[in-house]
């Protein structure tokens, strides 16, 4: 009887105290990451891109007549379309749903004409990173590392980004996209809380078949995304067509609304037109991945070699990830929802259907971006340990996704935003530095 009074006094008490532990944690991240993505950062990435449009003619501009002109000779490694899905489904992410939304909701609508200024820069970027990892990169150093401790001459700034890009590979990477991939389950049923028992036999579940699968490597990861991605994103891209359709009065207001409020100064939460550039280039980053360093790491895995091509390939990834699939998103939550809700968008064409397709969806582009980043990890792990343990990163990596069905979605979202910006910093810097290797004469 006592002990029934004592429970009841103290298990509030006990459930205060946690929660304001966790409040300040969270606040405590908060303030991190509006540090690590402050003025400086998001000014040092948009010159970069400004710097590197110019040097290169905007090629930008030119990409699919190159694309076309260009040619695929490699006969080893990766093909070029394995690789190219590896690479695209690190970016076609659940940034490309959720990120999205969520751009929406913090910068308004005008958050999405700087993810296309995101971008458009970012593919001068993405092909100034291929030219150079491709230049210096050889079977044990890769990406960012070869050309940082090659190029740049300096081990200490690639043993620091490869740092950054095994944490980024544990927040962004993993956790983040299965987190996102649990929360819509949500949207199933009308569930408005994900059970103990539904968490864990996801955890399980992502466990087992990431551990599957990247065991196997570059050409099992590859052969899965080939497989996967391009059937998701067609149809994803249907829905999204269709609801635009649908609400096909509303896209001309929309299209207005994106450039006025890109440069008001109305407050959308809090923030302005400031908040919808940080936004909008931050959410464009989590999607394309342009700046991280990823994209050459990947792309060191292809059979062809040839700098000029795994540069073509890599901006249009950034092409098709933001400036396509980013937009038929934005466009869908804008025309069909009043809430920024992709599930009350996607409603409006599948009805009852909508929870299961979005899941599903979810679910193929986490999974892809989840194996995709596995190699970016490992590969800047391998770079770290000299080679070994790789068997035990494969694991720990499992284990990282599988967490990211356990944990809380704003908690995530701050840490994986942290460590993004931590692992451009360096990649920046080196391609400020090493900006004279990159010859336009090669465009």
């Amino acid at each position: 009887m006592v002990y029934d009074k004592l429970k009841i006094i103290c298990i509030p008490i006990l459930y205060t105290n946690y929660y304001r532990k966790v409040k300040v944690n969270i606040d405590m991240l908060e303030k991190i990451n509006g540090f690590v993505w402050g003025n400086g950062l998001v000014f040092l990435l948009i010159s970069v891109g400004i710097i590197y449009t110019f040097k290169l003619g905007f090629i930008q501009l030119k990409l699919p007549v190159l694309l076309v002109k260009n040619r695929n000779s490699g006969n080893s490694g990766l093909s070029q379309l394995k690789t190219v899905c590896m690479s695209l489904g690190t970016a076609m992410g659940t940034g490309n749903i959720t990120g999205t939304a969520t751009a929406l909701v913090a910068g308004g609508a005008g958050a999405v004409f700087w993810l296309w200024i995101s971008a458009f820069l970012g593919m001068a970027i993405v092909y100034a990173e291929n030219i150079l990892s491709a230049k210096y990169s050889d079977r044990y150093v890769k990406g960012p590392m070869a050309y940082l401790a090659k190029g740049l001459g300096s081990p200490f700034m690639a043993w620091i980004f490869a740092l950054f890009c095994v944490l980024a590979s544990f927040g962004m990477g993993s956790m983040v996209q299965i987190n996102t991939f649990v929360k819509s389950f949500e949207n199933i049923g009308n569930i408005h809380y994900i059970s103990a028992r539904i968490k864990f036999i996801s955890a399980v579940s992502v466990f087992v078949i990431v551990w599957l699968i990247t065991r196997g490597g570059g050409k099992s990861i590859g052969t899965t995304a080939s497989y996967m991605l391009p059937v998701a994103s067609v149809a994803y891209m249907i829905v999204c067509i269709s609801v635009i359709f649908v609400f096909r009065e509303n896209i001309m207001n929309i299209i207005e609304r994106i450039f006025t409020e890109a440069f008001s100064f109305r407050s959308a939460v809090g923030g302005g037109a400031g908040y919808a550039v940080s936004v909008g280039i931050r959410r464009g980053i989590f999607s394309n991945e342009a700046g991280l360093g990823s994209s050459p790491i990947l792309h060191s895995a292809a059979g062809d070699t040839d700098p000029h091509t795994q540069g073509l390939w890599s901006m249009f990834e950034v092409f098709f990830d933001t400036i396509v699939c980013c937009t038929l998103t934005a466009l869908m939550i804008l025309c069909g929802s009043e809430n920024f809700s992709v599930y009350e968008a996607v409603s409006s064409v599948l009805g009852g259907f909508s929870g299961i397709f979005i899941s599903a969806e979810t679910g193929i582009f986490a999974l892809c971006t989840v194996i995709g980043w596995y190699y970016c990890g490992n590969t800047a792990f391998l770079h770290i340990s000299g080679g070994r343990f790789e068997k035990y990163f494969c694991v720990l990596y499992a284990v990282s996704s599988a967490s990211g069905a356990l944990f809380s979605a704003e908690s995530v979202w701050t840490l994986s935003d942290i460590f993004n910006g931590l692992m451009i910093i360096p990649n920046l810097l080196g391609l400020i530095l090493l900006m004279g290797k990159v010859r336009k004469n090669s465009v």
